[in-house]
């Protein structure tokens, strides 16, 4: 199954772009902050790393074509500045499409439910494409993440991956 080529988002104060190479310089900017990895380890990213990662998922799909990397960096429309990242891993269970999402808004941008509004028209554009099923992986002690999820209609589970608690948008499936 082919999956829809990532397309630009615009909501009321972001403009979501499919993620490419040339972002990378940016982002380094944006991801410079410690506080970010708190919960999600790794650590800042240098402009190198930033532009390998993004060639890899700018392909938009896994070697073997069983997922889909759906990657958006999320800009303020009024300053046209990156603020963070949205990204989806897409795969058929067998009986739906399931989308894995994540978010990281910059430190400087938090606060202002940009997050979630990112997170929100991610979440309508994948279901306009067919995705029936949601799940995160929060952090236990992540807040502001579990707000951002429970803004999706995400619902903790009792599945754990890593340390996170699985989010769903339906009935666990551990």
């Amino acid at each position: 199954m082919a999956w829809p080529k990532t397309e630009s988002i615009i909501s009321a104060r972001l403009l979501l772009e499919p993620l490419s190479v040339e972002h990378a310089p940016a982002m380094v900017e944006v991801l410079a902050d410690p506080s970010l990895y708190e919960y999600t380890g790794g650590e800042i990213p240098s402009l190198q790393l930033l532009e390998h990662r993004y060639a890899v998922q700018a392909v938009g799909h896994s070697d073997d074509g069983l997922q889909w990397w759906l990657n958006w960096v999320v800009r303020n429309r009024d300053s046209g500045k990156p603020v963070g990242f949205v990204q989806a891993t897409v795969e058929d269970d067998g009986s739906s499409l399931v989308a894995d999402i994540a978010w990281m808004i910059s430190p400087k941008w938090q606060g202002q439910g940009i997050a979630s509004e990112a997170a929100q028209v991610m979440v309508a554009w994948l279901r306009l494409h067919g995705v029936h099923r949601l799940t995160a992986h929060i952090h236990p002690n992540h807040q502001a993440s579990m707000k951002v999820a429970q803004n999706q209609a995400l619902h903790a589970t009792s599945c754990k991956k890593d340390g996170e608690t699985r989010w769903e948008s339906q009935h666990p499936r551990c």
